[in-house]
């Protein structure tokens, strides 16, 4: 038997996914990560994206996260997001009206933390729409 690789991710509510892998690929904000049994610790931010795991060397499951925070042992990988859902959930009119909302409301915000809290929201929303195939640019 391969080694493999505990991958655990957490939101507020609830341990999403906990499962042995043989690797788990994370979206980070300096680019994505492939994690394998062994791997240098290190602990990263994890931009609006795809995760991908992998078992008996294909991709078993695909999930949305929101963003968060990845820390990464030699056996383990734990992932904090905000908001996770199995991309065959995601929705593409429910993505394009956050997307919309969240660009209208910026045009209206006034104090920098509304402007950085919304950029944000407009950032999971267009992430949504790539883990779909689909391009933001019309907004």
């Amino acid at each position: 038997m391969a080694d493999l690789v505990e991958f655990e991710l957490v939101s507020p509510e609830r341990l999403v996914k906990s499962v042995s892998v043989d690797m788990v690929v994370i979206p980070c904000a300096e680019g994505d990560i492939g994690v394998l049994p062994g791997h240098t610790p290190l602990i990263g931010t994890v931009r609006p994206g795809v995760v991908d795991i992998h078992v008996d060397d294909k991709v078993s499951e695909s999930l949305f996260v929101s963003g968060g925070f990845v820390e990464v042992t030699a056996e383990r990988c734990t992932l904090l997001a905000e908001e996770a859902l199995l991309v065959s959930d995601l929705k593409a009119d429910e993505a394009q009206a956050r997307l919309a909302a969240a660009t209208t409301a910026l045009e209206k915000a006034t104090t920098e933390l509304d402007k950085t809290n919304l950029g944000f929201e407009i950032k999971i929303a267009e992430g949504m729409l790539e883990a779909l195939g689909m391009s933001s640019a019309a907004h």
